[in-house]
């Protein structure tokens, strides 16, 4: 029974006395796999897969062991216009590949077509592409312990993070260390995380990715990885993750430390690219079936990555292409959960509609993957791609609303206090109605992609000419300020004004109700010069830089790990539920002791509508009371442009303490308000909390 099961399994799989390789492909009328001398890289034997189970080729090969290099060539029809672009004579990477030896080089061979040639010409290429491919590894089955930390979504803090980027400049590490995976793993950055408070990092990219020709030829490189050929091989050229064991240990070694690993996985598209891409892979494996085609052009591709392709998430191969991988990622090296890059994808059917639930219910069924973290980039770039809210219970999502919103708020758009109340109390307006709590909300104010937060106060416009485009890439719009100088600034006036501008931006995200993610280096000052696109800058624009920690000015460490325990002691503020409209919670009993809210004008009385809509509103008074915490909370976030004084309830036990003042020298003031004194001054732009003792 064993071995019929790994006849219908997909992938080299090893079993007695051999590896049983087998390969989905529609269109084949014959496939071969080749194998490799690892010494010399040469073609040692060719052996056609014997066996068909439906469009599953398989054969057992004896003799052959983990460490054996391979590719396939499919055999079959080379019609472009009708979706077929099967070439024997291009090597191609098993998509269950669980390990690839050495790089791509590009080369015309590469192409499935004569470059130069018209596209309508569908010239055929019968160059061998062998010499320029990397090669598959037979891989022995593993599995890593089951140590997770399994931290309550309402307990969780991201860090996202580059897995080279963040330690490659690091002084206090030895240089011989910096920029490698275990580089994670030393104390310096163990205790830099847990210092912070963070409870969980999350990986961008770590799949075996490939760099565009393009850049290539310009001294670049795709840094962030965000560009696919295997989707079960960890990246050994661009992270020295020369295997499974290698990120097995790293997250072994974080799991120790009382950290969780999420895994930022690109499943929209692949490295292949559009129709004069190519073929490396999928696109001669089986074309029609794992790749959107142009129902009216076959040729082309439906491009709802903006990277050339999409992967037809909706079909059963590429669905359990996707299942297998993540299960394998959890198995082998046992992280804690994914994020989906570009996730509207998966709800695409298999015609590429944006109401497809075949592959969620695979994944939501699964009885491994449905238990751990799942986050999804709501969108891609396809028709009705944009679905904040869309995803199924049991996922969270980034909330770009909230990034928009606090963003808008502390650039000085006026009249937003609605809107950034609805976002920092959770935002119910995507979650809610779907039965889902606010932990559902992943708050972000910067990411991998776009600025950083010294750079979100220090530069009006982009700076990414190093990208070498000849188009401006990057997001046009930031809502970003300069504080009064664009760039780079030693006068003492701009280093306040953008210090105390990233402290609120701080305080408004680690307070809010939801899951916060902060990006590394934020909490020190690191800054990409303007660029912000640097997914081609593996240098110091894209490494993380460290030297803000020297700098008391620049240097957010402490008010930033300040701020997580805020976050932890006050869960009137963060507590994982939401409110109805007066300010009890939705989920629990009219008679159950209750969560109180109440949003106040600036001179202390309730909200109304009208207050509401407010066009010149800019201050946002959120006072909060938990059942389980007595005492309540006042919370202050002031964007106008003059101090304030803002009356302060009479307290009804003991007196209201100031917690945080983001004005203030180090942000933390932690002094009573006198009985006589009921008013507080709020500086301009900054965030105040009270707590009632």
């Amino acid at each position: 029974m064993a071995d019929e099961l790994a006849a219908l399994t997909p992938g080299a799989i090893v079993v007695e006395g051999g590896v049983r390789f087998a390969l989905f492909s529609e269109p084949a009328e014959r496939v071969e796999v080749c194998l490799f001398d690892a010494a010399t890289g040469r073609e040692t034997d060719r052996h056609a897969l014997r066996e068909r189970s439906g469009d599953l080729w398989y054969d057992t090969l004896p003799g052959v062991a983990p460490g054996q290099r391979y590719g396939y060539r499919v055999h079959g029809p080379y019609e472009p216009d009708l979706g077929l672009r099967c070439n024997p004579n291009k090597l191609l990477i098993d998509p269950y590949a669980r390990a690839l030896d050495g790089g791509l080089e590009w080369n015309d061979a590469l192409f499935g077509y004569q470059r130069g040639h018209r596209l309508g010409t569908h010239s055929f290429d019968r160059r061998d592409s062998a010499p320029y491919v990397p090669r598959c590894v037979v891989s022995a089955p593993q599995a890593a312990s089951d140590s997770r930390p399994r931290h309550q979504w309402r307990d969780t803090v991201i860090y996202e993070m580059h897995l080279k980027g963040l330690t490659r400049a690091c002084p206090d590490l030895p240089e011989s260390l910096r920029g490698q995976p275990d580089a994670l793993l030393h104390p310096v950055m163990i205790d830099h995380l847990k210092d912070l408070g963070v409870t969980t990092v999350e990986l961008l990219p770590v799949q075996y990715a490939v760099s565009e020709e393009p850049l290539i030829r310009r001294g670049l490189s795709n840094y962030w990885g965000y560009n696919p050929l295997a989707w079960m091989a960890p990246d050994g050229p661009r992270l020295g993750l020369g295997q499974m064991d290698d990120l097995a240990r790293l997250v072994a070694g974080l799991h120790d430390a009382g950290i969780e690993v999420l895994l930022d996985v690109v499943f929209n598209h692949s490295a292949e690219g559009n129709e004069t891409g190519p073929t490396l892979s999928l696109r001669g494996i089986d074309n029609r079936s794992y790749y959107l085609l142009d129902p009216e052009h076959p040729a082309r591709y439906l491009n709802y990555s903006g990277c050339g392709n999409a992967l037809r998430c909706g079909h059963p191969a590429v669905a359990r292409l996707i299942i297998d991988s993540l299960r394998f990622w959890a198995e082998a090296a046992g992280v804690d959960g994914f994020r989906f890059d570009l996730g509207a994808t998966l709800l695409r059917d298999t015609w590429g509609q944006p109401d497809g639930d075949y592959l969620m219910g695979a994944i939501m069924n699964d009885p491994e993957l449905s238990t751990l973290k799942l986050i999804a980039e709501p969108w891609d770039l396809g028709p009705g791609g944009y679905r904040p809210g869309g995803f199924p219970t049991g996922w969270s999502e980034w909330n770009d609303r909230f990034r928009r919103t606090v963003r808008r708020f502390w650039a000085g758009e006026k009249g937003l206090v609605g809107s950034l109340a609805t976002r920092v109390a959770g935002s119910d307006d995507l979650f809610a109605g779907a039965r889902r709590s606010p932990s559902a909300s992943i708050n972000f104010v910067t990411s991998h992609d776009g600025f950083t937060l010294q750079d979100l106060v220090s530069y009006r416009e982009r700076r990414n000419e190093e990208n070498g485009h000849d188009e401006p890439d990057g997001e046009a719009w930031n809502d970003s300020i300069n504080c009064g100088t664009e760039g780079v600034s030693t006068d003492s006036g701009v280093v306040a004004s953008r210090l105390r501008a990233r402290r609120n931006r701080l305080a408004t995200l680690l307070l809010a109700r939801g899951v916060p993610m902060l990006l590394a280096g934020d909490e020190f000052g690191n800054t990409q010069h303007g660029n912000n696109n640097a997914y081609c800058q593996d240098n110091s624009i894209g490494w993380v830089d460290w030297h803000g920690c020297t700098d008391p000015g620049l240097d957010l460490r402490a008010f930033t790990a300040g701020l997580v325990r805020l976050r932890r002691q006050l869960p009137a503020l963060t507590a994982d539920h939401f409110i109805n409209g007066d300010g009890r919670r939705r989920d629990r009993p009219a008679l159950t002791p209750e969560y109180t809210l109440a949003w106040l004008r600036p001179d202390g009385e309730p909200m109304a509508v009208a207050d509401w809509q407010a066009a010149d509103a800019c201050t946002l008074v959120c006072q909060a009371e938990a059942p389980d915490r007595p005492g309540r909370v006042l919370w202050i976030l002031h964007g106008g442009k003059d101090d304030l004084v803002i009356p302060v309830p009479d307290a009804a036990v003991g007196a209201w303490r100031l917690l945080l003042d983001t004005a203030s020298p180090d942000g933390f003031p932690d002094i009573f308000l006198t009985s006589s004194r009921h008013r507080v001054t709020v500086a301009a732009e900054s965030v105040v909390l009270l707590s009632e003792q």
